[in-house]
């Protein structure tokens, strides 16, 4: 990424913030998210093509309201702020921002002008997501208004000849009408991209470096299976053969066939030394009993660990360590910025339990969505590439209650028959996650003169664009009701079938 053309964004603590570095991805430019007060000789080092100002929960005028050092307003380089943003530079380079007389958190139509750069090609008004206290009530001298509604007078403003612009909506959610095309004007009439950020420079590069670095030394990979650890493994296999080792803690809490699926994948196609552990039968005795949720992931995780661990030690020492740590991580472990959202296992500190010197993070750098095309770029399979996201702890949190090798076994086959029928209706790829939970509650059913009292099994299924929100998916009803008729019929010990119309919020997408 060192030669690639790219975009620096200001991290205010907005909550699209992720959502503003994909879309400019999407446009093919590189972009990067960094702290707000990050110096100006560090992005004078860094030579941005452009720095966009994200969105943030403060108001300017407010005591420790994160702000920048106004050098960065001389610098040349364009810049684009972003609601909170947008309030920043206006209040910073001499204009007024005030309380608004009620928050707006609504769709508006933005009256826009198209004779400015980064509304070409749009009509006189655009939908648009307004989220905002405050708003800009004088403009900055040099600047002009170049966007208003009814309820914000300055809705879009510029100076052109610095190239500073502000819009006080949300280009990058998708709530806004041709957002991605403000966000593409910027980089291209604007800041003057070439668009050379893609996946397949991205992959002949990283295994050029990867090579360069590694060299003829040893490296090892824990692969659980899932899209990250398998890509990343695959990566360093192209740059260094035979010198990467990977280790598969198979806990049993996979899905059906899963385990299999992945040796098969890894030491077939790819021809990897690939070192599978069956600890199945460890890690459920370790479970049993176990009810909640959190000390399910503990036990789970510290297991893992010392599963990796004794077979870490047959291999003896080895150089690098492989981790399938990706962006989305970083950003929300808090690296480098005043906040964390939640801790991830792959960031923050050097695991003690393997005898490595350094550690190697080859998509460090990327979202899931990158991640993905990465993976079809190296060939790695359709299926595997976009398997449904799976939980670290696997099966275990989509079990309520203990678990039993027989509840196991059970949602295994209902889970495995619910992602059938989704394929074969074609709704594989439309829904974004989808699985079955095996409650814990019983019920009285009737099965041909039989009375029974069997389980509970829940269906989930969402679509999102983020994961932070979502919503249920309406499954046509005769995709539910094929399911639900062979669960019943194929699967002892179920008699009912629900499903979960909850949303996210206020509900989450795993159930544990």
């Amino acid at each position: 990424m060192e030669d690639n053309e790219k975009i620096l964004i200001l991290d205010f603590y907005g909550q699209f913030n992720q959502l503003i570095a994909r879309r400019v991805r999407e446009c093919n430019v590189y972009s990067e998210i960094v702290p707000f007060d990050i110096s100006i000789d560090k992005i004078k080092e860094i030579a941005p093509k452009g720095i966009i100002f994200t969105g943030g929960p403060a108001s300017v005028y407010e005591k420790d309201a994160p702000t920048v050092n106004k050098e960065i307003f001389n610098l040349g380089i364009p810049i684009l702020g972003i609601c909170y943003g947008m309030q920043l530079i206006s209040y910073m380079l001499g204009g007024n921002v005030e309380k608004a007389s009620r928050r707006e958190y609504c769709i508006k139509s933005v009256n826009l002008d198209d004779s400015s750069p980064l509304f070409d090609g749009f009509e006189n008004t655009n939908d648009c997501l307004m989220t905002h206290n405050d708003y800009v009530s004088k403009l900055p001298d040099g600047f002009r208004k170049i966007g208003y509604t009814d309820d914000c007078p300055i809705s879009a403003m510029s100076n052109e000849n610095k190239k500073i612009y502000g819009i006080q909506f949300h280009p990058e959610v998708n709530h806004t009408k041709n957002g991605i095309k403000i966000i593409h004007n910027f980089l291209y009439n604007i800041c003057n991209c070439k668009g050379d950020w893609n996946m397949s420079s991205f992959v002949e590069e990283t295994v050029q470096s990867l090579k360069e670095k590694i060299r003829d030394k040893k490296a090892l990979c824990a692969l659980s299976g899932g899209v990250d650890s398998s890509v990343a493994a695959v990566l360093l296999n192209k740059a260094i053969g035979k010198n990467l080792t990977c280790i598969f803690v198979d806990h049993g809490l996979l899905r059906k066939n899963e385990g299999d699926e992945v040796e098969k994948v890894f030491k077939e196609q790819f021809d990897i030394n690939l070192i599978r552990v069956n600890a199945k039968d460890k890690f459920l005795s370790k479970l049993a009993g176990v009810t909640d949720p959190e000390s399910k992931r503990k036990i789970i995780g510290e297991e893992f660990i010392r599963t990796f661990e004794e077979e870490a030690k047959k291999i003896g020492k080895v150089d690098f360590l492989v981790q399938g740590t990706i962006y989305p991580d970083v950003i929300e472990s808090g690296v480098g910025k005043g906040q964390t959202i939640k801790s991830h296992h792959n960031v923050g500190g050097l695991p003690d339990y393997v005898d490595f010197k350094e550690i190697v993070e080859p998509l460090r750098n990327l979202f899931k969505d990158e991640v993905r095309k990465t993976g079809l770029e190296l060939g790695i399979p359709e299926n595997l590439v976009y398997r449904q996201p799976f939980p670290g702890p696997g099966l275990a949190i989509r079990i309520i209650g203990d678990i039993t090798e027989e509840k196991l076994e059970i949602l295994k086959e209902a889970d495995y028959i619910f992602r059938d029928e989704i394929a074969k209706a074609r709704l594989d790829r439309v829904l974004n996650q989808y699985f079955a939970v095996l409650t814990n509650l019983r019920s009285v059913g009737v099965m041909g003169d039989d009375r029974t009292y069997d389980y509970t099994l829940a269906l989930r299924a969402v679509e999102t664009s983020d994961f932070m929100t979502a919503n249920f998916a309406k499954i046509p009803y005769d995709v539910l009701e094929n399911v639900s008729t062979r669960i019943v019929n194929e699967i002892t010990n179920i008699n009912r079938i629900v499903y979960d119309i909850t949303s996210k919020p206020p509900a989450t997408i795993e159930w544990e």
